[in-house]
């Protein structure tokens, strides 16, 4: 039973990698062949699939979904939550697909985990471990040799591309740290769902969801979909139920699959180019995530 558990987790956690690299390479296609803009995009995603997730958190924990609203510090916890960690995780991430490519943005975002190391080891105050040195080396170097290609004076992708995939890096550290308590006492299907409703909202004075620009046809009502969908709502979904039968550890590292199948798919079906250096530069950046949950691992607990 434990193994047919472990195997279920497996290929729930591997699920959520895969439909969220390839939605990253669907977004691409939104931006670049069908003109939709990443801001009216992160609009409508975040109100689409935060309805569903709290629909889905009403179904499985009834009313409980609105005691949140009921304090005061859970109240600012969630809307900061929504704010600038969803709207901060989300647009960014679009943004850097749509001013570069899906497979540079998704491997950028993997910077995040080396930026929440270097978090608590300032706030703790403490010396890092040999470990954790090393994994913050492998994401500086493949950052390095996957935006220059071994040449420091020039870029291999544009800077809007570069400047919005750290950022949502710096937004993926901030989205894992900020709702820890809330999580605690929510869950995450509650916390997210409500989060994303709020960043909806927010982001809405930005792009209003009725103000649409771009080629509507059936190719992007399918395509469409398949971002809130398959790459949003299932894969979170997919990703929360894994836990239950994987280590943090395990997770971390089977959620690799992402940028590798955001890299996979933008090369065969947009043409992306991705030389031998940006996959020695991803597998650095990767790496990272290999030293820290082998670190989590050997922890108690």
């Amino acid at each position: 039973m434990i193994l047919q558990g472990r195997k279920k987790g497996i290929i729930l956690v591997l699920t959520a990698a895969f439909f969220w690299g390839i939605s990253g390479t669907v977004s691409q296609y939104l931006f670049q062949v069908l003109h939709i803009r990443a801001e009216w995009l992160t609009t409508v995603r975040l109100l689409s699939a935060g309805l569903l997730l709290t629909l889905i958190a009403y179904k499985q924990q009834g009313n409980r979904i609105f005691d949140i609203w009921r304090h005061k510090a859970d109240i600012l916890g969630i809307i900061i939550f929504g704010i600038i960690g969803m709207i901060g995780v989300q647009y960014t991430y679009l943004a850097a697909i749509q001013h570069g490519n899906a497979a540079t943005a998704t491997i950028l975002q993997y910077l995040g985990p080396a930026i929440v190391t270097s978090y608590f080891i300032l706030k703790a105050k403490r010396r890092p471990t040999t470990k954790e040195i090393i994994a913050v080396f492998l994401a500086l170097l493949g950052t390095f040799l996957l935006v220059t290609h071994g040449n420091i004076q020039s870029l291999s992708i544009s800077k809007l591309g570069f400047f919005w995939g750290i950022l949502s890096a710096f937004g993926l550290a901030f989205y894992t740290i900020h709702p820890i308590e809330l999580l605690k006492r929510w869950g995450s299907t509650i916390v997210v769902g409500w989060g994303m409703i709020i960043g909806g909202v927010v982001f809405s004075f930005v792009a209003p969801p009725w103000k649409f620009e771009g080629e509507w046809t059936f190719t992007t009502n399918f395509a469409f979909l398949f971002v809130v969908l398959c790459g949003t709502v299932l894969s979170f979904y997919s990703y929360l139920e894994s836990i239950k039968y994987l280590s943090a550890s395990e997770t971390s590292l089977f959620a690799c699959a992402e940028p590798l199948s955001a890299a996979i798919t933008s090369v065969l079906f947009l043409g992306v180019s991705f030389g031998w250096i940006d996959w020695i530069g991803s597998v650095f950046i990767l790496l990272t995530i290999v030293v820290l949950a082998k670190k989590q691992k050997a922890s108690p607990g």
